[in-house]
């Protein structure tokens, strides 16, 4: 088993013993985060769902992310990570959500956001309250490089974070 396969296998494990169904809101990883956990058999038990919101007007319509939010902090903030991973809890059956917006490349920098920045969110529902935890990284290397980096990164941020709760 690789890497990706061992780390998504134990985000399963970890879900599982806890009674926690996951969603994901991917951006900058296409998809490649709920790849990566449905390569694990046996993931329907603790997957609900995945929603790809690549433009601004997805995650405003998929995931109810402010329109005014986008415009103020741009696509690729904490800010919108957050609201992505409360927007995936908030339409669908999970308890946990994580999130990933960022600049892949090659192209897409802007002043304060270069290529490479990704910005994480990690949200869940407990005991009638949300908590929600956001993180900034930035990556080296090509596209494919920044988002196998994303992926891993969303993962094990989704293991110690439900660690917490």
């Amino acid at each position: 088993m690789n890497d990706m396969m061992d780390l998504a296998a134990r985000v399963g494990r970890a879900l599982q013993a806890k009674g926690l169904l996951l969603a994901t809101a991917e951006s900058c990883t296409g998809g490649g985060v709920s790849q990566s956990i449905t390569e694990i058999a046996g993931s329907s038990e603790w997957f609900d769902c995945g929603f790809i919101t690549y433009s601004n007007a997805s995650k405003t319509e998929l995931l109810d992310v402010p329109a005014a939010l986008l415009a103020q902090f741009g696509a690729v903030s904490e800010e919108v990570a957050a609201a992505m991973a409360e927007g995936a809890l908030a339409n669908s059956n999970a308890h946990v959500a994580l999130s990933t917006t960022g600049i892949a490349g090659p192209g897409g920098a802007v002043p304060g956001k270069p290529v490479g920045t990704v910005c994480f969110g990690w949200s869940i529902e407990r005991n009638n309250h949300q908590h929600t935890f956001t993180e900034r990284l930035v990556y080296q290397g090509d596209r494919q490089a920044v988002r196998q980096q994303t992926i891993a990164h969303a993962l094990q941020g989704l293991l110690r974070f439900i660690e917490q709760y």
